[in-house]
């Protein structure tokens, strides 16, 4: 008995070791985007069984989507980080503006894919200025750290415009866009006119757990693992990483959006956030969006109520 005891003491933790080794696997390959070219990926339907069981070991690798330029003349600038990094943006102008909205896209995607949200902005009488976070589209780098690090980047949009001597300065943000104004409002005093943030996770924990029911694999103990392993990579304590502490310092007044069949981000969460907003505040279900660009799917809906909001 005392045998057993110690052999199945061993290949538990030889489990944990092994799980926690995948994990770190997985940690990384979220966090990481290839160059074109880089890496070639398969299509699912041309995947083997071992590519597919490779990815559920060791996760999937990304590439840095590329951007689609407009249609309108945009013009083209960089902005440069702290560790050297050369972040690209597009800034769009609009004759006789009101102000300056500048708009942050979602983990993995790029700047063009809120061509439509700008296009709305610019309609109702503001220029955009569009950011590829780092390791996204056309910047520089590798590595995403889902907002944490990233905050930086915002806070190089909005000091490019103040030192254009822009005075009414918006933010829009869509996932993890949303999530990383609210850090760099924080860690930088930043003082918008108003913000619009498009379903926000309330914390980078949360933020794992709904990749995962993504994924169909179960949140625990794999988000706490993950969460973890992600954090130590990127070299910072992850768990802290709270959105919804975050906008406890926003001043200006606030319009949180979600889609009522967001798959990632769920109700409770945006509630979280909602309640620590102490300035004025609208929060706006759309009935029939998922956790995807709400002004794409309800484009009237969307349109009207950032009208009003920013009217």
């Amino acid at each position: 008995m005392k045998n057993f005891t110690k052999n199945l003491a061993k290949l538990i933790l030889l489990l944990f070791v092994l799980l926690n080794v995948m994990l770190i696997f997985q940690a990384y390959s979220l966090s990481h985007f290839y160059e074109q070219g880089e890496v070639q990926i398969k299509k699912q339907e041309n995947k083997s069984g071992w590519n597919k069981t490779k990815e559920i070991l060791f996760g999937s690798k990304f590439i840095k989507q590329k951007n689609i330029a407009p249609d309108s003349v945009v013009e083209t600038i960089y902005f440069t980080a702290k560790n050297g990094l050369k972040l690209e943006a597009w800034l769009w102008s609009t004759p006789a503006a009101t102000g300056t909205v500048a708009l942050f896209h979602g983990h993995g995607s790029k700047k063009s894919s809120l061509l439509k949200e700008a296009d709305v902005f610019r309609s109702l009488g503001y220029n955009a200025l569009l950011l590829d976070f780092r390791a996204h589209g056309g910047s520089q780098g590798n590595s995403c750290s889902i907002g944490y690090k990233e905050a930086e980047d915002v806070y190089l949009a909005y000091s490019y415009l103040q030192a254009k001597g822009e005075k009414n300065i918006i933010l829009y943000g869509a996932s993890l866009g949303a999530a990383t104004i609210t850090k760099a409002i924080k860690d930088y005093r930043l003082t918008p006119s108003k913000v619009i943030l498009d379903m926000p996770f309330a914390s980078l924990s949360d933020g794992v757990k709904g990749r995962l029911k993504m994924l169909q694999l179960p949140t625990e103990p794999l988000g706490t693992l993950l969460t973890f392993w992600g954090g130590t990579l990127q070299g910072f304590w992850a768990f802290n990483h709270k959105p919804y502490q975050y906008v406890r310092q926003i001043k200006c007044p606030v319009l949180l959006q979600r889609g009522r069949y967001d798959n990632r981000v769920t109700q409770e969460e945006t509630e979280k956030i909602y309640a620590n907003i102490s300035s004025q505040k609208k929060l706006v279900i759309y009935e029939s969006s998922s956790h995807e660009s709400l002004c794409k799917k309800e484009t009237e809906k969307w349109t009207g109520e950032v009208t009003a909001f920013l009217q």
